[in-house]
C-alpha cells in the first residue's frame, strides 16, 4: 500500500470524526485547523444544529486524529504569497494551500468555497482518496 500525505481542512476535519471515519495515508493541516474546529463546533451549538454534549464528543474525537500539524516560517510565508497574489483578505485558505504546495499529495475538503479557490493552485482530490489503498 502507497502512503499518501493529504492536507484536511477543519471542515473535513469535523466530518471525519462525525462520521468516525479514520484515514488511510497520512493527514497534515496547520496549526489551527483543531482550534478551527473548536470555533465550527461552538457555532454549531449557538445555531441549535448540535448539542453542547455532541459538540465535546466531537472535539474529543478531534483531538484523537493523528494529523500532521505545521506552522513554520516556510509555510507562513508561502501562505502569505499565496494570499497576496490572489488578493484575499486573510490568511486562512492561503495556509492550507500552501501546506498542500510544500508538504502533502493533494489537499482533500468538502468545503467547496476553499476547493474553488485551490483549482490552479494545488491538486485537489476527492473525499474517498482517503480512504483508498
Amino acid at each position: 500500500m502507497s502512503v499518501a500525505r493529504y492536507v484536511i481542512d477543519a471542515l473535513t476535519l469535523i466530518y471525519l470524526v462525525d462520521n468516525d471515519l479514520a484515514a488511510a495515508h497520512s493527514l497534515v493541516a496547520p496549526n489551527s485547523i483543531r482550534s478551527e474546529a473548536l470555533g465550527l463546533l461552538l457555532g454549531d451549538v449557538r445555531d441549535g444544529t448540535r448539542s453542547e454534549q455532541d459538540a465535546r464528543l466531537a472535539h474529543d474525537k478531534i483531538t484523537a486524529v493523528k494529523i500532521r500539524l505545521l506552522g513554520d516560517r516556510v509555510s507562513r510565508s508561502s501562505a502569505w504569497r499565496i494570499a497576496r497574489d490572489h488578493d484575499w483578505d486573510t490568511l486562512r485558505d492561503a495556509e492550507y494551500l500552501a501546506i498542500t504546495r510544500l508538504q502533502a499529495d493533494a489537499l482533500v475538503t468538502i468545503d467547496p468555497v476553499l476547493a474553488a479557490r485551490a483549482e490552479g493552485i494545488v491538486s485537489v482530490a476527492p473525499l474517498h482518496a482517503l480512504f483508498e489503498s
